[in-house]
């Protein structure tokens, strides 16, 4: 079996999943396709009550919680603060907590390099999707680089899963986006001001803003921030 073939009956199971066990076990088997020492996938539901699953050992799993290390865990702030994937490097380690955190995460096995993708769903969900692996630099930038678009993918399967599986949750009314709705949706959440959108597509400024405006009203979204936000989480754009 290929290795885009092995991946897509991975997350085929994952989508027919009838149980939270199943997501941990594509954690796993993902981890493995992908030849890297962790993948986790963790989520806040719309209650504020957290799920998670992965491949930390048990030991830095239980560490973390007792030590609370979620108030200075600098991949959780920083990707609270975004809203596209990021290397563990570009995020802020330069507080003394921060580095002594890293230390200890090391040595519990996480791995020195990172990528995490942040996730937000309706109702004020945010979860993350992460992989880790102890490598060189030059290393993971070429792992990052060949696998980030299906990293993305997989992050959103992994998040609409845990959705269905959410209790009471209210339906989306999910309303497709034109191609040029996609395009400007996709360079603004690359990073691109709206003139360089606009230069990059070849239309006006004004053009581009009824394309955001229109994208703004069909994704439900008080601004042009969160219509990004929520054109990612539903897989309308992958950057």
């Amino acid at each position: 079996m290929g290795m885009t073939q092995r991946r897509e009956t991975i997350l085929e199971e994952l989508t027919h999943a009838q149980e939270l066990d199943a997501l941990q076990h594509a954690t796993e088997a993902l981890r493995d396709h992908f030849g890297i020492d962790h993948m986790v996938y963790h989520w806040v539901n719309s209650a504020g009550e957290q799920y998670g699953c992965g491949t930390y050992s048990d030991a830095w799993r239980d560490r973390y919680i007792e030590q609370d290390y979620i108030r200075i865990d600098p991949v959780i702030i920083g990707c609270y603060q975004r809203f596209h994937p990021v290397d563990w490097k570009r995020l802020d380690w330069s507080g003394k907590a921060a580095r002594a955190f890293q230390r200890e995460a090391i040595e519990y096995g996480v791995g020195n390099q990172g990528f995490s993708i942040p996730i937000r769903g309706p109702n004020g969900q945010f979860a993350l999707f992460t992989v880790s692996h102890h490598c060189d630099d030059d290393t993971w930038a070429v792992f990052t680089d060949a696998n980030r678009r299906d990293l993305i993918l997989i992050a959103h399967e992994f998040n609409q899963k845990a959705l269905d599986f959410e209790p009471e949750r209210a339906p989306e009314q999910a309303r497709a986006l034109s191609p040029r709705e996609v395009d400007a949706m996709t360079l603004l959440a690359m990073g691109y001001s709206r003139a360089q959108v606009a230069e990059t597509l070849s239309i006006s400024e004004h053009t581009l803003r009824v394309y955001i405006e229109s994208a703004r009203f069909k994704l439900g979204a008080l601004n042009t921030t969160h219509a990004v936000a929520q054109a990612m989480t539903r897989g309308l754009i992958v950057v």
